[in-house]
């Protein structure tokens, strides 16, 4: 984005594609996440893009050669529960011996304040590069602070993704944070009185794992 340099909006037609399935009220949990998973995957390729490389000595069926690997040890998922957990699994399955971390974030409904009520952290966290993950960006509260978080155990370098944002959480995110990269698949137009992002989907958490009310 042109006022924020660290904010990255992955305006692809595959993504944009699925997203518009996700925003569909008749989107059942089982398929949102499913496709939540995949654009997950779908962004990792791209946040991924500068992740450490190591070589591999192998022998193809014409010759002896060096070549590359991720190098998964040095990378660490950490979804903000809950609805970070449907992104982890995208993540996962793109890279599965990448360590994981789970930061639990839940918002005031009356405050619209995020609360802390678990985390469990790698204990290398200095050691590895970061990648900070929640489907919506609404105040950026949760994330805000899900980042000072990891800057308390130690993290040095953070990347932050989410499906979709709003400009209200981008901005509060990106000023506060102008060294963490932020990636986003759609980036809508507001949030409302209830601080839920418009269009948006609703809540990610509760289509997740079919818990509406």
């Amino acid at each position: 984005m042109q006022n924020y340099p660290n904010a990255t909006l992955l305006d692809h037609p595959i993504i944009r594609h699925k997203i518009t399935h996700l925003r569909d009220k008749r989107t059942h949990c089982g398929q949102f996440r499913e496709m939540v998973k995949e654009i997950a995957m779908l962004e990792g390729y791209e946040a991924l893009r500068h992740a450490p490389i190591v070589t591999k000595h192998i022998e193809t069926p014409i010759c002896e050669t060096d070549q590359p690997l991720v190098d998964q040890k040095k990378l660490c998922f950490v979804p903000i529960l809950r609805a970070g957990m449907g992104m982890s699994d995208g993540l996962a399955q793109l890279l599965p011996e990448a360590h994981f971390g789970h930061i639990g974030l839940y918002r005031d409904e009356i405050t619209k304040q995020p609360h802390e009520y678990y985390c469990k952290l790698p204990g290398n966290l200095s050691e590895l590069d970061v990648y900070l993950v929640d489907p919506m960006l609404a105040t950026g509260g949760s994330a805000i602070d899900a980042v000072k978080m990891l800057r308390a155990h130690g993290a040095k370098k953070i990347s932050f993704l989410c499906i979709i944002a709003a400009p209200e959480g981008v901005k509060a995110f990106c000023e506060t944070n102008p060294d963490v990269p932020l990636y986003m698949c759609a980036l809508d137009d507001k949030l409302n009185e209830n601080a839920y992002i418009v269009p948006g989907l609703g809540d990610a958490g509760d289509r997740i794992f079919g818990t509406m009310k």
